[in-house]
Formats: structure tokens, sequence, C-alpha cells
């Protein structure tokens, strides 16, 4: 087994501390380490060594790799002239990686949280067992869902495989507003959030790519064929969407998606609010006040549900209720932590500014 770890993700919806030059995989949220440090440490020892992780980046972020990861080899690092998504990524790795067809591909996001790693990687092993199956079926771990949350995709479980938890794929559901979700939740089938991570061999999705991607695929191809500029080239017309739309939702359709549900303390760190929540179970996990939660010079007297990211100068809040802070040089963010999911859009938002004034 491999690992390829996308970090292509610009983190807009953790702006203003996630930024075009250095976005949310390299940021140290939740301690010392990095988000894109702690998946390398999380999954390298299921693996053989470092030189079975590989990278999937912006060009302009290979430097931040390099230093973040200096023990995997220059070549893992796939270096991306754009971003298009990650089924883009995914047929880059598949491709550029010169692995045997019958090796098992793990694919994780760099950026999110995973509480029990051990048991992530055992789950990561058994997920490798299913995909090494004589089907050669594309895997996905869905995580077990503790609510109608809005800001994940679904996945529809369907009848039971002969591996022990596995169940085949019935469905894909692209992230449904609150009474679709919980009228997932309440129907009869099985259901879990869709973390988007996968496991298959290495021939099983330059298969499905070819049956349900081949635009991408033969682009991607050409372009790692002829070398950088020819990458450049392809990449421009290479359509932007995810490895959901593009593979895994025909492929469900064809029976060839099988599922293991993962309850491993799994967050995406997707919103200021996730990262609140996770602060708050690890400072009552260690008995510690989980009122303020955050990093930096904080001062804080009576507040609850809070979370205080603090740069160089001193943040004093008092009374608050649900709230982010987050203060940085450029930019001081002020919001309730209900509506953090919004601050991609003021992040985008300033971006499309900036590009006039340019």
């Amino acid at each position: 087994m491999y690992a390829v770890i996308l970090a292509g993700g610009g983190g807009t919806r953790l702006w203003p501390l996630s930024r075009p030059d250095r976005p949310k995989p390299f940021l140290p949220l939740l301690g010392e380490r990095s988000l894109l440090r702690a998946t390398f440490d999380r999954v390298l020892p299921a693996l053989a060594g470092p030189e079975d992780v590989a990278v999937v980046v912006d060009r302009r972020h290979v430097a931040l790799v390099r230093a973040e990861l200096p023990e995997i080899p220059a070549r893992n690092v796939l270096a991306e002239p754009v971003g298009r998504n990650t089924a883009a990524a995914v047929a880059l790795a598949a491709v550029a990686l010169e692995r045997a067809g019958d090796e098992v591909m793990a694919v994780l996001p760099a950026d999110h949280l995973v509480v029990d790693e051990n048991g992530f990687r055992a789950l990561l092993a058994r997920a490798a067992a299913v995909a090494r199956a004589a089907d050669r079926p594309l895997v996905t771990l869905g995580i077990a869902p503790t609510g109608p949350e809005t800001g994940y995709g679904y996945v529809v479980a369907g009848d039971p495989r002969a591996e022990a938890g596995a169940h085949a794929v019935r469905r894909f559901v692209e992230k449904p507003p609150a009474d679709a979700a919980a009228a997932l939740l309440a129907g009869p089938d099985a259901v879990a959030w869709n973390a988007g991570i996968f496991l298959w061999r290495r021939d099983a999705i330059l298969d499905a790519l070819e049956a349900s991607a081949p635009d991408i695929l033969a682009a991607v191809r050409a372009g790692v064929a002829a070398g950088a500029a020819a990458l450049d080239a392809a990449y421009a017309t290479v359509r932007a969407t995810s490895i959901d739309y593009a593979v895994m939702e025909p492929a469900s359709v064809a029976g060839r998606v099988a599922m293991l549900r993962a309850d491993v303390g799994w967050s995406d760190l997707g919103s200021w609010a996730a990262l609140r929540d996770a602060l708050v179970a690890r400072a009552v996990e260690a008995g510690e006040p989980a009122g303020a939660v955050g990093s930096g010079p904080r001062r804080d007297v009576g507040s609850e549900g809070t979370l205080v990211l603090a740069g160089e100068r001193l943040v004093v809040t008092l009374g608050l209720r649900d709230t982010i802070v987050v203060d940085t040089p450029e930019a001081l963010l002020v919001c309730a932590a209900d509506r953090s999911q919004e601050v991609r859009a003021i992040a985008e938002e300033l971006a499309r500014a900036r590009e006039d004034d340019s």
C-alpha cells in the first residue's frame, strides 16, 4: 500500500489565517505540527517508509511541502500547474507514480483531524484488504454521522459485502440542505458522511477514470508523458471536478464502490466552528477550561463556546457566546460560530477585489 496526500485545497473557510501563500494544510491549527505533517505522521506507520508517501500540491506550495516533509523523495511531490479539484489530482497521482497495478493506493486529504490514530490505521488495513478483492472495488471510508450536518456529503450504503463490515454503496448525496440531511439519517438506509478518503488498486482507479472521466485521464497522461511544459498545457484543458462527481458517483451506480464505516474521531476542520469544537473536546478531555479555547496571547472572562486565535497582540474577550475571533496582521475576523461557513464567501470576495485592483 502507498499513500497519496492531497494538499491542494485553499482552505478559504479558515480565512484570514489560511491565505494563498500558506493555506490550511500548512497551518499548525491543533498544536505544533502542521495539518500536513500530522497526516503524514498518522499514515506512515502503516506503510513501508517515506518513499511510499506522495503529495499532490499546487506548484506554488512545493517548497512548503519540502520543508514540512523532507523525508519523502522529491519525485513524490507532484506539482499541479493550477488547481483543478480532486479528479485531476487523483489522475495525476495514478499516472505519475509508477507502482504496480495491483498495489493499493490510499488517498487522503492533508487537512483533517483523526483522534483515534491507531484505530484509523487499522481501518486503512481493513479497507486495503477490501480493495484487493477479486472485483477490485473502489473503497471509501464513511464517517459515522453525529447529526444532520449540511457541510458534508453523504454515502448511502447498500447490501453487505463478503468482507466483514463492508457494504456496497448505493449512491452519494452531495451536501444536502438540513431537512434532506435529517431525512437521510431518519430513513431506512445506513448512511455515513463522505470523508473524501479512498482506497483502491492502482489499476482499478485508472480503469474507473478511463470509464467515467476519459478526458481528464487522457489530458493528464499526455502531460505527464511529455514533460512539465506539456503538463501545463494539459491542465489548462482539464475540467475542474471532484473525484466524487467524476468517478465515485457513476461507479456506485455500476456497483463498483464499497464502504467501511469509520468511528475514529474524525473532523474535516472545515470551518472555524469545527476547529473550535475540536479544541473544546481536547480541553474537556484534559480537564482544562473550555469556555474560550485557542492560542496566542489571550485573556478571557466568562465566555462560552468561543474560539480565540490571537496573533502578536493580546486579545481580551469578555462574556462572549459562540463567537469566533481570529486576529492576524492582515485582518481581524469576528463572527458568530453558527455563521462561520460564510467566511468562505468573504474570502473569495476579497480575492476577487484584489484581482480587480491588480
